[in-house]
């Protein structure tokens, strides 16, 4: 039990950094932006470049995990997300999107990484926990995001809160060197990193329909997390009239609903509570909470933002667990990484789509909450999907 419990601690740490890095752009947007000579809903664009590369990362990961180990690789991804938030403190556009790309590369391989750690030393009646545990580290890190990078902005500038968090990110690739040679004792020296099949993980998963089904409700439910994470701080800020730190506030709230929503909703799924239910229902509720959104204001009460912060993040930030440890579950074991990947791909796609809509509809001069209405509607069918799956007989299993 020691081993399961050092290794859940250690990819929660390293998924909660790189995660704090991917959400730190859209925090220092509405300050950074025009430094850069952009709009603050560039954000948006940064957040797809990110998951952009993170979709291809994802894919390839599965010879890189083979050959180096996971926590080797997960070192690598440190180190590219460090380098690659360190150059958005250039503040030139260019060097924001080099950057927005290596955190992306750094970001795509962490997860499938974790999952080989996790899957081999978990117990079957506590996979859905342990998993949703580990993916704690997502809203953690957008918490982290949320309430020090305001801080660093203020003592330093926005160009050294980017540095620091590099910094911190540098720090843990050290830090978790001791555990390196236990976690990565399984690979494979022989695999090659030249063979990038690209189109296995896509073929297993969507040659699955139970698989392919959890691809397309990750594409949908993970571009209704990022667009929260992407765009809850400069809506609150611009159209709200909020300040930044308070903004800042109402994203570390809708991040620890996520975190608390990740670990509940695990408790809930290994307690019998049919995962894919469980998934639907967490789509509806999401879909709801996006659909508010268009009314948020300054004549909100305080208490009200926060509320409907906490809400949306336990939706939108808390299926992933579940999710992670289902897609796991269906899939062979020795499959369970390309599994991953090729489920992430399908995540990442969604991130950097979604977002994008907004950006659109905002561009176009319909506002935020119109752009969270469209996404939503998109979450609200494939949420459907998985209560027509059971109508249908084509399955809902536990």
């Amino acid at each position: 039990m020691n081993g399961i419990v050092v290794s859940i601690i250690v990819t929660m740490v390293i998924q909660a950094m790189v995660s704090m890095a991917v959400f730190t752009p859209p925090v220092l947007a509405p300050l950074a932006a025009p430094e850069i000579g952009l709009s603050p809903s560039a954000a948006g664009l940064s957040t797809a470049l990110i998951y952009g590369a993170a979709a291809i990362a994802a894919l390839v990961s599965g010879g890189f995990i083979a050959r180096l180990g996971p926590m080797r690789t997960s070192q690598l991804c440190l180190l590219l997300v460090a380098i690659g938030i360190s150059c958005m403190a250039l503040a030139h556009p260019l060097a924001a999107a080099f950057g927005a790309v290596l955190i992306g590369l750094g970001y795509g391989p962490v997860t499938p990484s974790s999952s080989a750690i996790l899957n081999e030393r978990t117990p079957p009646h506590l996979r859905a926990f342990i998993f949703s545990v580990k993916q704690t580290g997502v809203p953690i890190g957008g918490g982290l995001a949320g309430a020090l990078v305001p801080l660093l902005i203020v003592a330093g500038g926005w160009r050294v809160a980017a540095l620091v968090v590099g910094a911190v990110a540098l720090l843990l690739v050290i830090l978790v060197q001791p555990g390196r040679s236990a976690a990565d004792a399984n690979r494979n020296r022989s695999a090659r990193l030249g063979h990038l099949r690209l189109r296995e993980p896509l073929r297993l998963v969507w040659g699955n329909p139970d698989l392919r089904r959890m691809a397309l409700a990750s594409f949908a439910y993970s571009g209704m997390q990022m667009c929260l994470g992407s765009y809850l701080v400069v809506l609150l800020h611009e159209t709200a009239g909020f300040s930044i730190a308070a903004a800042g506030a109402a994203l570390s709230v809708a991040m620890a609903g996520g975190i608390l929503g990740r670990i509940g909703w695990g408790l809930v799924a290994d307690r019998g509570v049919p995962p894919r239910l469980l998934l639907g229902g967490l789509g509806i509720a999401m879909s709801v909470a996006a659909f508010v959104m268009p009314f948020l204001g300054s004549h909100w009460p305080w208490p009200a933002v926060l509320a409907l912060s906490f809400f949306f993040g336990a939706t939108a930030v808390g299926w992933n667990g579940v999710h992670l440890s289902e897609v796991a579950r269906i899939a062979a074991p020795a499959q369970a990484a390309m599994a991953t990947g090729g489920s992430l791909f399908m995540t990442f796609s969604g991130v950097v789509l979604s977002p994008m809509v907004i950006w659109i509809v905002e561009s176009a001069g319909y506002g935020y909450g119109i752009g969270f209405v469209l996404v939503g509607l998109l979450t609200l069918w494939r949420a459907s999907a998985f209560f027509r799956a059971g109508a249908g007989g084509d399955g809902i299993r536990a």
